[in-house]
């Protein structure tokens, strides 16, 4: 039962990540400007570079090896993705009503929980825990 909960939990997430690839990846408006408020002339870079990352690490998420490394690089993305909103994009984004913020929230507690448990699969730290 904990397996199949787990599961579900990492989909729902991966499917997040993987359909905001489609935004960040067309350059559509709302992406390129959420962007270029956090990055300026430089949201290009920003925004292919954090879809590249969130798609090797929904990839990851699902490995049952290396799920742990998918739960870690997806942390530090949706930690970026969390800091910007408090500090530059507001919680609710263009009237999104936070939708955006409690997605990153959600997809970074699910990567959490997949981290915790699978700390013992972890390169080197894991005897260690």
């Amino acid at each position: 039962m904990r397996k199949k909960i787990l599961f579900a939990l990492k989909a729902i997430a991966v499917i997040i990540m993987l359909q905001t690839l489609f935004f960040k990846f067309s350059a559509a408006n709302q992406s390129v400007e959420l962007f270029t408020k956090i990055a300026g002339e430089h949201e290009a870079y920003l925004r292919i570079g954090t879809g590249i990352i969130e798609l090797i690490a929904s990839i990851l998420l699902f490995t049952s090896k290396n799920s742990w490394l998918g739960a870690f690089m997806t942390l530090g993305v949706m930690s970026g993705a969390i800091l910007g909103h408090i500090t530059i994009l507001e919680i609710s984004h263009n009237n999104d009503g936070g939708l955006l913020f409690g997605a990153a929230v959600y997809i970074f507690i699910v990567a959490l929980v997949v981290l915790i448990n699978q700390r013992k699969k972890i390169f080197i730290l894991g005897k260690h825990f």
